[in-house]
């Protein structure tokens, strides 16, 4: 499902971009307009194609802030913004602005785009077309495979894979196209990696690919970042792709961005039991197109004529033609792509940067919902074992414990390969089997032909 052009970006005209008296205004100048209070990324343009210049922008604000009855309004202090460049520079990051050449031209498009960018990594990555690859968080085994291997798909035919270096889906497909370079937008600063155990696949993602950010550099990550950086995965990209996500979850508000933005929105169906496959199979039920592997997603871009020159073979385990539902055209279908019933819930981009250094995004929805902020680990170990001085888990009903969790987790009601079980738990046969047998005999894990197990329904 699409809406709008795809890759279309000289059919789009933004007085406020690539504006050659803005041109020839400096970091310094930028960034005090974009981080001075109540000015977001949509109010930075209108205000830039309203004065010419970022310059002249910042001189008009207090006059404009007074005949909006706001008193003692100050600009962002030349001082804050150098500390910025200072840090970013630190951190060993290149800010990339709106008018620099390297700036995604596709980003470019959307109406708030990001004035400035930290960027760490290789540049390169930006020039290719790249697909968003996103989803749940607490994913399925399954889940996990469907993501590695269309990651892995997608790289190998030439585009690159974005997401949003988040646990579960967003990993896995970091990790599958890594070698063909990733881009991993953060939510927080450039330096701030989240969550931590990601530490060293960011690194790994900056050898081929980079990290974006639109954050100042040692901004911690907070719910209502994550909505205004699910804009820019889905912003950077021809298409999104949805791997498991919930009725209510952030992967849905990166798909409303994108039907938003006139992106080709896909997701994978899932198993109509499986909590985790509701939201996707809600929006291939509203329009959305079903993929099953990266040759779908191929032909689903070409078909729309986003990938001019991208050859798209016939998906290997087609039966016949993917059937498209009719695109959804309107404001209403991007809410019921959300799962929303009313007003969709706008990452709204307000004041810039408090004294306290907090970022300039406010939303009515953080990344995660509810439900889902009761199923995250503590941030830098995935797991909920209590470790002693030895690094071993306290005790065994401990261990035993959090097996099951973690391999509950990992289930659902389509059956599961127990060796890919296994190999994503991270521990052996032996030690795994025992818990298999015992959720077996409760009749939670029931066993099928092929070595293949599932949550029992």
């Amino acid at each position: 499902m699409r809406q709008g052009p795809v890759l279309q970006a000289q059919s789009l005209s933004f007085s406020n971009s690539f504006s050659p008296r803005a041109a020839r205004d400096d970091d310094l100048t930028v960034l005090r307009l974009i981080r001075s209070r109540r000015v977001g990324p949509a109010t930075f343009h209108r205000l830039l194609a309203e004065h010419g210049s970022a310059a002249a922008a910042l001189d008009a604000l207090p006059r404009i802030a007074a005949e909006a009855g706001i008193e003692g309004y100050e600009i962002c202090p030349a001082g804050v913004a150098h500390g910025e460049l200072v840090a970013g520079a630190r951190a060993g990051a290149r800010l990339i602005r709106f008018d620099d050449p390297l700036y995604p031209a596709l980003l470019a498009t959307i109406p708030d785009a990001p004035p400035v960018l930290w960027l760490k990594g290789r540049t390169e990555a930006l020039d290719r077309a790249s697909i968003a690859v996103i989803g749940a968080r607490n994913a399925s085994s399954l889940g996990l495979r469907m993501a590695r291997g269309l990651a892995r798909g997608l790289a190998e035919a030439g585009l690159t894979v974005a997401a949003g270096l988040a646990r579960g889906i967003d990993t896995a497909a970091h990790e599958a196209s890594c070698e063909a370079g990733t881009l991993a937008v953060m939510a927080g600063g450039i330096d701030v990696i989240y969550p931590a155990e990601n530490r060293a696949l960011a690194d790994r993602i900056r050898e081929n690919g980079c990290l974006l950010t639109e954050q100042p550099p040692g901004v911690e990550p907070v719910a209502r970042h994550f909505p205004a950086r699910n804009r820019i995965v889905s912003g950077l990209s021809a298409g999104v792709v949805v791997i498991e996500a919930a009725h209510r979850s952030g992967s849905l508000i990166t798909a409303r961005c994108g039907a938003e933005q006139g992106r080709e929105i896909m997701a994978v169906p899932g198993h109509p039991l499986d909590a985790r496959a509701a939201g996707c199979n809600a929006l291939i039920r509203d329009g959305a197109t079903l993929v099953r592997n990266s040759d779908d997603v191929l032909a689903a871009l070409a078909g729309a004529g986003g990938l001019a020159g991208l050859s798209c073979g016939k998906p290997e385990d087609a039966d016949g033609p993917v059937r498209r539902k009719g695109r959804a055209g309107s404001e209403g279908q991007a809410r019921r792509m959300a799962g929303e019933s009313g007003s969709p819930d706008q990452a709204v981009v307000r004041d810039g940067p408090d004294q306290g250094g907090r970022a300039n995004v406010t939303s009515d929805s953080g990344d995660i919902p509810p439900r889902a902020k009761s199923l995250r680990k503590p941030e830098g170990n995935d797991s909920d074992v209590v470790q002693g001085p030895s690094g071993m888990a306290s005790s065994d009903a401990d261990r035993s414990s959090d097996l099951r969790h973690r391999l509950l987790t990992l289930l659902g009601p389509s059956p599961s390969d127990e060796d890919s079980v296994i190999r994503d738990i991270g521990v052996s046969p032996a030690h795994l089997a025992p818990t298999i047998l015992d959720l077996e005999l409760e009749g939670r894990v029931i066993r099928l032909p092929g070595g293949r197990i599932a949550l029992a329904t």
